[in-house]
């Protein structure tokens, strides 16, 4: 009798031009956390939709759940079988109740057409919630909650639909350190109860803190599974990408001209007080905690939002941002925190998201696009950001997590702007398509383009910043230069607005609040 509670053997998936998955295995024992890792392109997304019955594999393939042949063909054969996934945006219901997201479906697949019991609905979720340890109204719309109570959620529903495995796919891409906690108190409990979880996130400390084994996938092939007390990070990213990862060059910055000077610009609710100048050719990493204001401010810079207050300088002249369209036309774009919801049209190909800023640049007289001039011109961002798979009409839903960020950066460059904001441009990425990001971003900033970067990650922010301005509640707490910056500064102005009392003066223009 196996000891296993899911094994998959030489799994395969073909998609037209690109073998995603080449004989895989996969093997999950009961009540282990088991990660499940390797570069964008390397199959992960592939093998969970598999998995979750949302893809079939070519044929040829074994999978076995709880010692017998699954037949997985849809959804609801996952869910029925115990195998539950909560996918990066969530899969909920924003608009309906806590109640009706944790039971929505419980009697999909049965034959029948039933009317809602409502009280038994909150009843089954006030009870599942319970079990967790989880303190959320049943009442309440899913949208009034934060993320990670949103998640507490999907978790519920999962454990509510009788999970066995439970897919967590980059669960802590929008926590807070605090509520990272709180997940790994859930896994462990959730482990306690015999429950399986594969675990899949670009972060390597959380590998290293919740996952038992630990399979490694590189170009839609397996490379191995290893115990988590054999391997250290050093040894697992040679084993993702198959070689050593260059450090990002920091090159002698050059102080250029002011581009941008933002003075007093507030929003209610959102920012407060915010002054800085961003200077041709450099980065300026703007971090905090969640909840600080820094996508907010973004947002303003790029005409999203309009400010309560303050005032902003292009170059020397007044600039006002009355929409996004304004924002563009005066050489502004924005690399969205979420690429899949924001950033791309999931259905839309390579080519017609790439020219989708600049669509009308490229239509005739007659309002037809010109196709072999979009094309050249989305060939030459394939070429020139080393864009993968090398397929045009390629739909972006279907590419890696950090090609689709590539293909998001390359519809903003085609726009040729001044200022570039990226907001968490490594987020959900592999730390092989994270260097290439980042070597990318310090690229544009030689050739001349002033950039904002906003990042969670802190050492991204000290790999690619020329300047960091550390936000807290919604004000500019202080600025570091990198000759000075460090983590423990940083997060000294986080969360507690100073550093020391701040030694170093704020530098260009920059407000320091305490």
């Amino acid at each position: 009798m196996s000891n296993l509670l899911l094994e998959m053997k030489n799994i395969s998936k073909t998609y037209p031009g690109v073998k995603a998955l080449d004989q895989v295995r996969l093997e999950v024992r009961p009540g282990e956390v088991h990660a499940l890792i390797g570069e964008n392109g390397a199959g992960k997304s592939t093998l969970i939709k598999i998995l979750a019955g949302v893809e079939m594999p070519d044929l040829g393939g074994s999978f076995v759940f709880e010692g017998e042949q699954a037949n997985i063909s849809k959804p609801i054969d996952a869910t029925l079988r115990g195998i539950s996934i909560i996918y990066q945006d969530l899969s909920l219901f924003p608009n309906l109740s806590v109640a009706e997201n944790i039971c929505a479906g419980r009697d999909a697949g049965k034959g029948s057409v039933k009317l809602v019991k409502w009280g038994e609905m909150r009843r089954i979720a006030k009870q599942t919630l319970q079990e967790l340890g989880f303190e959320i109204d049943v009442n309440t719309t899913l949208e009034k909650l934060s993320i990670a109570k949103q998640q507490l959620v999907a978790i519920a529903r999962a454990i509510a639909f009788d999970a066995k495995l439970i897919i967590m796919d980059e669960p802590t891409s929008s926590l807070s350190s605090g509520e990272v906690e709180l997940l790994y108190k859930v896994i462990a409990d959730l482990k306690a109860k015999g429950i399986a979880i594969l675990f899949v996130s670009h972060k390597m400390e959380e590998l290293f803190t919740v996952s038992d084994r630990i399979t490694v996938l590189r170009d839609g092939k397996y490379i191995g599974v290893y115990d988590k007390e054999e391997m250290n990070e050093e040894k697992l990213i040679q084993l993702m990408v198959g070689r050593k990862l260059e450090e990002v060059e920091r090159d002698e910055h050059q102080q250029g001209e002011p581009v941008l000077q933002v003075k007093s610009l507030s929003k209610r609710g959102n920012f407060k007080d915010v002054s800085f100048t961003l200077h041709k050719g450099e980065i300026v990493g703007i971090t905090g905690l969640v909840g600080s204001g820094r996508t907010e401010l973004a947002h303003a810079l790029f005409g999203l939002h309009r400010p309560d207050s303050g005032t902003m300088e292009l170059e020397g002249h007044p600039l006002r941002l009355p929409s996004t369209e304004a924002a563009v036309k005066n050489g502004i774009a924005y690399v969205p925190e979420s690429r899949q919801r924001e950033g791309l049209v999931l259905q839309q190909s390579i080519v017609r998201n790439t020219t989708l800023a600049i669509i009308k640049k490229l239509t005739n007289a007659l309002g037809s696009i010109q196709a072999k001039k979009e094309l050249e011109l989305t060939k030459e961002y394939i070429a020139s950001l080393d864009i993968r798979p090398n397929l045009p009409h390629m739909d972006t839903g279907n590419m890696s997590g950090g090609n689709q960020q590539k293909v998001v950066i390359a519809k903003w460059l085609a726009t040729h702007p001044k200022i570039l904001i990226v907001d968490e441009p490594t987020n959900g990425i592999d730390i092989g398509a994270k260097r290439e990001i980042h070597r990318l971003l310090r690229k544009l900033a030689r050739e001349g383009m002033a950039i904002i970067m906003i990042s969670s990650d802190l050492g991204e922010v000290l790999a690619v910043s020329d300047r960091i301005l550390v936000m807290r509640k919604g004000t500019i707490a202080g600025e570091l230069g990198i000759q000075e910056a460090t983590q423990e500064k940083i997060m000294n102005l986080a969360l507690l607005g100073s550093q020391q009392q701040m030694k170093s003066k704020p530098q260009s223009g920059v407000k320091a609040h305490g």
